[in-house]
């Protein structure tokens, strides 16, 4: 007689451990993972990069000069400048040498050789004080009480349009995340269909013995489930690869100073695979549980 071995008689799963569909199913949820944290980490950067730019862009000042009658460009500038330095809010400000002044507007005339004949007017930068940082209307509040002719440009118009970018980037990057989720679902959907469909014989059986709908869905709900969180992690694994060489690559700014990587950043792959396991589950339960109901 045969000794008796228990790991033979051991009770098989329902359901069994490994299918041949498996292996692209993870490929495909890695894929969408791996997509997904590349869209968080590029929001992310492109909104410190914004947030950047608004904060020099709002911390400063550019006052255009022009001179009076009888009065040299130069000077009216220097008048400019010292009548702003006094305000409050103003950090400090000076005016900018007549060539730098050139240089700013050379690309936009072109390669003129005397540019000193031209009646190019005199720019004055103006930081602003962090803590309260004056406006435009008091710094030409300043300016017309020193009789100084100028314009100020506060950047407010530079400003919104950084804003309506970040905004853009921010709303683009939800967008992808809602389409990817919802690509992911849908995949999840039809791989649990397709195992229902294969293993009909045991749904039924299971019924014939007495097991709800509930309690073989939530077998299928487990085992995608735990693929999802597995193509999760591998997904978020290779972007943080991705992300890690961008920053190594890009010096002390990242991949370039427009798109600051930091290593803060590679925090937000983290919970990409629980997020993968959470979207599969409730894919698989909705599925299993509408197609147990037509079964029945």
């Amino acid at each position: 007689m045969t000794a008796f071995d228990p790991v033979r008689w051991r009770p098989a799963p329902l359901l069994p451990e490994a299918d041949a569909r498996d292996g692209a199913l993870l490929f495909v949820v890695a894929v969408l993972c791996f997509l997904a944290c590349l869209t968080a980490l590029g929001v992310i950067a492109s909104d410190r990069a914004a947030r950047g730019w608004i904060g020099q862009l709002g911390g400063e000042a550019t006052v255009i000069v022009r001179p009076r009658s009888g009065e040299t460009p130069d000077a009216a500038a220097a008048r400019a400048a010292e009548a702003l330095a006094g305000t409050p809010g103003v950090a400090e400000a000076r005016a900018l040498e007549p060539a730098k002044a050139y240089d700013l507007i050379r690309p936009w005339l072109g390669d003129i050789g005397d540019l000193e004949d031209l009646p190019v007017p005199r720019l004055v930068t103006v930081t602003l004080d962090e803590k309260a940082p004056a406006d435009a209307a008091r710094l030409a509040a300043a300016l017309k009480a020193q009789d100084v002719d100028g314009s100020v440009d506060d950047h407010s118009l530079w400003i919104g349009g950084v804003k309506r970018s970040a905004s853009l980037a921010r709303g683009l990057g939800g967008g992808v995340f809602l389409l990817i989720g919802a690509a992911a679902a849908a995949v999840v959907a039809f791989a649990t269909r397709a195992g229902l469909a294969a293993r009909r014989d045991v749904v039924e059986v299971l019924h014939l013995s007495g097991a709800s709908g509930a309690f073989i869905a939530r077998l299928f709900q487990v085992r995608f489930a735990r693929m999802a969180a597995m193509g999760g992690l591998a997904g978020a694994v290779a972007a943080a690869l991705v992300g890690a060489v961008l920053r190594l690559a890009g010096g002390p700014h990242g991949v370039t100073p427009a798109l600051p990587v930091s290593w803060a950043d590679l925090l937000a792959i983290l919970p990409c695979p629980l997020a993968a396991a959470l979207v599969a589950a409730a894919a698989a339960r909705f599925t299993a549980q509408g197609l147990i109901r037509e079964l029945e």
